[in-house]
């Protein structure tokens, strides 16, 4: 496999540095691994952090920026950062009223948050937790004890910065991230596998002319495996999924993602098919969001997210963003 790499161990610090001169609004810490807001920490706001493997950018450290997260910390592919890193970033960020941890439900990075808010709050930080589990493929899988996080990690990570950036208590902010986790579940499909620096070649086997239905964003199995279907007849079996889970009933933000292999042409055509169901459920779609958010490396496939969205959610996801990863309004 080519890949646009020096060595495999140095992967993580070189798209660092990268990251440092292409975006001097942030302040990356190579040495530590740790994404800050250069404007950090904001008088009289929350901070929010979140982390997890790379492999999954722009998430996390292309969504550090106004109206979203403070810091991300990054850990190795696939693998969780360290406690240390997000204690960094805590300290960081924190102005004094607090900082809430966004954690995807992996075994790893629950730990090490977990950990890494004792050794916070040993330093007089106020944290809070939150945990995104809308994965509805799989109860249990390689990596996890529960469903996975995967797209609404971005719903979160938005929609409680939002409401950081206008001010809101650290329990407020807790309480809408947590609500907009419970109104959100997604579904992923992989065409082919990907391949991570250090193996340099496919991390599962995907025989040509099938297709994983459910698989998780680090490759883990999901549900089943077919042959290969129409665009139209995936988006029905993932927006069934999801819907068999979600009862939104009222207007949807839909996040139709890709796995980072994907072209765009293939995820708008994706998009009109997923449209397409969700007007035949009955469900209508308030926002639309398409795009590599939350990747795999290169694997090639889709993921759908829906959240149901009274009018305070979808206030705060109109509200300006101004990331790496997403930008509006400002």
């Amino acid at each position: 496999m080519k890949m646009l790499i020096n060595v495999p161990e140095s992967v993580v610090p070189d798209a660092l540095r990268g990251m440092a001169a292409a975006h001097p609004e942030l302040n990356v810490d190579v040495e530590h691994r740790v994404v800050v807001r250069r404007d950090a920490p904001v008088a009289g706001k929350v901070g929010l952090v979140s982390g997890g493997g790379s492999g999954h950018e722009p998430l996390h450290g292309g969504f550090v920026g106004y109206g979203m997260l403070d810091a991300a910390c990054p850990g190795e592919v696939f693998t969780s950062p360290v406690p240390d890193q997000m204690v960094r970033a805590a300290a960081a960020v924190d102005s004094g009223k607090g900082v809430l941890f966004v954690v995807k439900n992996y075994t790893g990075d629950v730990l090490n948050f977990n950990m890494a808010a004792e050794l916070a709050e040993d330093e007089g930080v106020q944290v809070a937790s939150v945990l995104v589990n809308d994965d509805v493929a799989v109860t249990d899988s390689t990596f996890t004890a529960g469903r996975r996080g995967t797209g609404a990690t971005l719903f979160v990570e938005k929609i409680a910065g939002a409401a950081a950036e206008e001010g809101a208590p650290l329990e407020r902010v807790e309480a809408l991230a947590r609500r907009v986790n419970e109104a959100s579940r997604s579904f992923g499909v992989a065409l082919a596998a990907c391949t991570t620096p250090a193996k340099g070649s496919p991390t599962f086997d995907l025989p040509a002319g099938e297709l994983e239905l459910g698989v998780g964003i680090h490759g883990e199995p999901g549900r089943e495996r077919r042959a290969m279907m129409t665009s139209g007849e995936i988006a029905d079996f993932a927006v069934d999924a999801v819907l068999a889970d979600l009862r939104p009933g009222g207007p949807v933000l839909l996040l139709v993602n890709g796995a980072g292999g994907t072209p765009l042409l293939e995820l708008y055509g994706f998009t009109a098919e997923v449209h397409r169901v969700l007007r035949e459920r009955g469900v209508p779609v308030a926002r639309t969001l398409v795009g590599n958010y939350v990747t795999s490396l290169d694997m090639a496939g889709a993921s759908v997210t829906l959240c149901g969205a009274d009018e305070e959610i979808l206030r705060l996801w109109d509200a300006p963003v101004q990331t790496p990863g997403l930008r509006w309004g400002r």
